[in-house]
C-alpha cells in the first residue's frame, strides 16, 4: 500500500437506489419517504419548470422540517451555478431546512471551483444559523469539462461524498449522435471480419463505458462513492438491469431511479448475489485459518486467494450486512 492510503470520507451506507422526486409535486413526498428507495433526492433542477422554482424550493424546505424520512438519506438537487436560483436554493436549504438534510447535489459541475463555491455558501450559512449537522455534497459529472477535470473536482471539498454520472447532458456536451438516456445505440457497433460464407455479426459497444469507468476511478482514488445515473426508458426493466449490472461490476454502489418502478430493480442489482456473498464468506474463513497456520495464501476450490482477496471479500460481506440490517 502507498504511504498515503485512500481513506473513505463517509462510512459505508446503502446507496443502491436513489429516487428523484420533483420539488413541485409535494404530494409525492410522503410516499417517497415511506417507499423502498435507499435515498430520496428532492429535485429543484431539471424536473421543475422555471415558473415553479420558488414554490418548489418552499415545498422542499417544508418537507425537510415536517416529513418523517426515517432511515432514508435525503438529498436535494439544486439549480446550476449558471442560474440565478442557485444561491437562493443553498441559503434556503441551509438556513431554513432544519437538520434533516444529508447532502446537496450540484449539477453540471465543470471544475473544482464550482464545488468550492457551493461549499463556501454552505459553510457561511451553516455558521450563521448554528447548524450542528454537516451537510455533504454530491456532484453530477455530465459535461466534457466535468470529466476532463474530474480529479480536481473529486478533491475540491471535504464535504464531497459522491460522484454521479448524467448521461443525457454528457451526450449533449460531447455532441454525441444519440438521444438515449443510458442504454445502447444500434449504430454504435463493430462488425466481424468480412470473407467466407458466414454472415458478418454486429457487436454492440457501450457508449458510456469510458466516462463511467473514469468516474469510478476518480471517486475511489479520492475516497468517495460512485453512483450511476438515469436510465430513461422506465418501461424497459431488462435494459435497466443490464446497464446496472455493468456499472455495479465497474464499482458503482447504486443507480438513480427516475420512476418508482426502477427502485426495486436497483435494489436487486446492487444487493450482492447470495452466491457471491457465500464465496466472500468462505474466502474470509479460509484465509483466517491459513493465517493462523502462518500461511499468507491458500487455495479455495482451485483458486489462489491472498491478502487482496480479503479486501475484495470484505466489501461484499459488509454490503450484505447493511442490506440485512435495513430489512
Amino acid at each position: 500500500m502507498s504511504f498515503t492510503p485512500v481513506v473513505r470520507r463517509i462510512p459505508p451506507r446503502l446507496y443502491r437506489s436513489k429516487l428523484f422526486v420533483p420539488g413541485s409535486r409535494p404530494a409525492l413526498f410522503e410516499k417517497a419517504a415511506a417507499g423502498p428507495a435507499d435515498v430520496v433526492c428532492l429535485d429543484l433542477e431539471d424536473a421543475v419548470g422555471p415558473g415553479d422554482k420558488d414554490q418548489a424550493r418552499d415545498n422542499i424546505v417544508q418537507a425537510l422540517n415536517d416529513v418523517e424520512w426515517k432511515e432514508k438519506l435525503v438529498t436535494v438537487r439544486i439549480n446550476g451555478l449558471d442560474t440565478h436560483w442557485c444561491y437562493r436554493d443553498v441559503l434556503a436549504l441551509v438556513e431554513k431546512g432544519g437538520e434533516r438534510l444529508d447532502a446537496i447535489m450540484i449539477p453540471k459541475v465543470g471544475n473544482g471551483s464550482d464545488v468550492y463555491a457551493i461549499d463556501m455558501l454552505i459553510t457561511q450559512a451553516s455558521q450563521a444559523v448554528g447548524r450542528k449537522k454537516q451537510i455533504g455534497l454530491e456532484v453530477i459529472i455530465e459535461t466534457t469539462s466535468g470529466l476532463t477535470n474530474i480529479d480536481a473536482i473529486a478533491g475540491a471539498s471535504p464535504r464531497l461524498e459522491s460522484l454521479h454520472f448524467g448521461s443525457a447532458d454528457y451526450a449533449a456536451s460531447q455532441g454525441m449522435r444519440t438521444t438515449n438516456i443510458g442504454g445502447g445505440n444500434a449504430n454504435y457497433v463493430m462488425l466481424t471480419d468480412a470473407g467466407g460464407e458466414a454472415a458478418r455479426e454486429r457487436h454492440w459497444n457501450d457508449l458510456w463505458h469510458y466516462p463511467l469507468f473514469r468516474m469510478c476511478q476518480a471517486a475511489r482514488a479520492h475516497g468517495i462513492v460512485p453512483i450511476d445515473g438515469p436510465f430513461g426508458d422506465y418501461s424497459d426493466a431488462e435494459g435497466f438491469r443490464i446497464q446496472a449490472r455493468r456499472t455495479a461490476i465497474l464499482g458503482c454502489e447504486g443507480k438513480w431511479a427516475i420512476h418508482p418502478s426502477q427502485i426495486a430493480l436497483a435494489n436487486e442489482v446492487y444487493t450482492p448475489p447470495e452466491k457471491e456473498v457465500a464465496r466472500a464468506e468462505a474466502i474470509l474463513a479460509s484465509l483466517k485459518e491459513a493465517h493462523g497456520k502462518g500461511m499468507g495464501a491458500v487455495a479455495l476450490n482451485g483458486v489462489l486467494i491472498d491478502a487482496a482477496s480479503i479486501r475484495q471479500a470484505e466489501v461484499i460481506v459488509k454490503q450484505m450486512a447493511m442490506v440485512k440490517a435495513r430489512v
